[in-house]
């Protein structure tokens, strides 16, 4: 039930931001309430793609929950879609597209919708999910700052 569309304009390359959100084992370095991230399996398809079953350990108060996610990499189109596979959520779906820009930056476009089985949980994170949403964009964002610099 909880849905958080964005886009953003970043000054790194499309090829950068691909591969920050790409490398989902570094997500406990600078993913708020990310504690644990897992490569399951990693399987490279015929087309170029590849399939990452990811389990990660989000820890937020008292509640701490694994949850396994299946993430489609598509580097020739700069894609990285997400689907849920098991853990506290009735379903999970989230999109990353990376658009190059003439000046050199991209414009990133983020999705994400899903919804907790349990009510409390549900409860829980609807009050605290527009901020929630808020600070993992600007992880991510300070992340790159990080990596590549902005100046």
């Amino acid at each position: 039930m909880p849905t958080h569309a964005e886009k953003r304009t970043m000054p790194y390359s499309a090829d950068q931001m691909y591969a920050l959100i790409a490398d989902v084992p570094s997500y406990p370095e600078f993913l708020p309430w990310c504690s644990a991230a897992r490569i399951r399996a990693r399987t490279p398809q015929p087309d170029g793609s590849e399939v990452l079953d990811a389990d990660l350990v989000i820890s937020f108060k008292v509640f701490r929950e694994k949850f396994g996610s299946r993430v489609t990499l598509f580097p020739q189109e700069r894609r990285i879609d997400v689907a849920y596979l098991d853990g506290p959520f009735r379903y999970l779906n989230n999109h990353w597209k990376f658009d190059p820009r003439e000046d050199g930056g991209c414009d990133v476009d983020f999705f994400v919708d899903f919804e907790f089985r349990s009510i409390v949980l549900q409860k829980l994170i609807g009050v605290v999910f527009n901020e929630a949403m808020q600070r993992i964009v600007r992880a991510f964002e300070t992340r790159a700052d990080a990596l590549y610099g902005s100046g």
